[in-house]
């Protein structure tokens, strides 16, 4: 196996990050450890057991996974509202989505309207939700719930992600088989052993400016003569640093008049969409797109900014673009949003949500069963809430990551994808 490829590229700003303590000391620890790691376009490779050849995937057409991480906890009730329950909106006073606002998708739920630009998806089949949705053990922490829906692997010693673990039930991929943009870092989804791009922008992906005048074929040669007989953990990382930025100077510059969002989250959308229009070999794919912790600033269904419906649009307004972009490259894409817990179903005292337990996904692509909302919806009764606060879970995440694996990604068994779990059908996915 080969050594994940790190890109360390500077991030376009986007929103504010997490509102609550515990969110503020998350943010501070990252920029330490990039401050550390020196936050510049540099090319640095994770070791480990590696093997130096990609196997060549570009030109397969293959379905892509595109997983969308909303960081800080976002409120699945407020994005898929159950404006039909009777205790919706008596929780919310001041910040319930009015039913007359939503787009009322049947006798329970309505889409918030901030998702306006999708709505046509949901229309055409190609969008769908599932309510209900968490972890088998949750947690009120960012850090702790965040790590568990990485790992996806409660009760064992798993330390890898769980997309690092699905590349190693794919065939092999190239370069570009895994990639994570928009962010400094490897998300720990995909925090491995298996070989991934991480960067802030494809354009990033390049060797210091100082090395460019020097062809890349002298450099694979001066790397392959240097290290020849070398043990892999040592020849690899360069070996890879080479192969991927040879592999991104080999994608063809964006060409689009879709507009995307001008942010660090556009720019990577757009950026994956060059990646599967170029057929590069891609496979699974991770954006994030943060700051859901809205412990106050919830705001009204048509407030902007930070704001919850202002962060709702910014993601409805990306996805569209994305959508558009792809145009019939959208059909073999499957895209995914998690998040590490819901809000409460009770409103604070500062017209917020504090932190709960089960949310809402979000499902998009030509691999959708659109139109509907899944998921067995256990109502806002005070007796039917998880600890007499928060949205009980009844779908586990697992589920509806494992029927897009069997489904779209050709994945035969996901026991060794997450151990110790057996899923349990959603029907939100189309097989292959």
């Amino acid at each position: 196996m080969t050594p994940p490829l790190h890109v360390d590229t500077p991030a376009v700003p986007d929103a504010d990050s997490c509102g609550c303590a515990e969110g503020r000391r998350l943010e501070l620890s990252r920029r330490g450890v990039l401050k550390a790691m020196g936050g510049t376009a540099l090319m640095t490779a994770m070791l480990g057991d590696a093997e130096l050849a990609f196997g060549a995937t570009a030109g397969t057409k293959a379905n892509v996974f595109v997983t969308i991480v909303l960081a800080g906890g976002m409120d699945g009730l407020s994005m898929v509202a159950p404006v039909g329950d009777p205790d919706y909106a008596p929780n919310r006073p001041g910040i319930a989505v009015p039913a007359s606002a939503a787009k009322q998708v049947d006798s329970i739920f309505g889409l918030h309207p901030a998702l306006a630009p999708l709505f046509p998806l949901w229309t055409a089949g190609k969008f769908a939700a599932v309510h209900a949705v968490g972890q088998e053990a949750p947690t009120r922490s960012h850090f702790e719930a965040m790590e568990e829906l990485e790992r996806a692997a409660p009760l064992s010693s798993q330390r890898r992600g769980w997309l690092d673990r699905t590349l190693g039930m794919l065939p092999a991929g190239g370069p570009l088989e895994a990639v994570s943009l928009g962010q400094s870092g490897i998300p720990g989804l995909l925090g491995g052993t298996m070989p991934k791009l991480s960067a802030g922008r494809l354009d990033d992906v390049k060797l210091p400016v100082d090395l460019n005048e020097t062809p890349l074929s002298l450099w694979k040669q001066t790397v392959a003569q240097l290290h020849a007989g070398a043990r892999p953990d040592v020849s690899a990382p360069i070996s890879n640093a080479l192969a991927a930025v040879e592999a991104v100077n080999a994608v063809p510059a964006a060409s689009t008049s879709t507009t995307y969002p001008d942010n660090n989250w556009g720019i990577a959308l757009k950026d994956i969409a060059r990646l599967i229009k170029a057929d590069s070999g891609l496979r699974v794919a991770t954006v994030p797109y943060n700051s859901w912790d809205h412990h106050t600033n919830f705001g009204a269904v048509d407030s902007t900014g930070s704001t919850f419906a202002g962060r709702v649009s910014g993601l409805a307004t990306g996805l569209a673009a994305f959508a558009a972009d792809l145009g019939p490259d959208f059909d073999r894409v499957t895209i995914v949003t998690c998040t590490e817990f819901g809000r409460r179903v009770k409103q604070n005292g500062n017209s917020g949500l504090d932190h709960g337990h089960g949310s809402a996904t979000l499902l998009l692509g030509g691999g959708v069963n659109g139109g509907k909302v899944y998921g067995k919806w256990p109502t806002l009764r005070k007796d039917a809430l998880d600890q007499g606060l928060d949205l009980a879970v009844t779908t586990d995440y697992r589920a509806i990551m494992s029927e897009i694996l069997i489904g779209r990604m050709s994945v035969s068994s996901v026991k060794d994808v997450f151990p110790g779990y057996t899923p349990t059908p959603v029907g939100a996915i189309k097989a292959s």
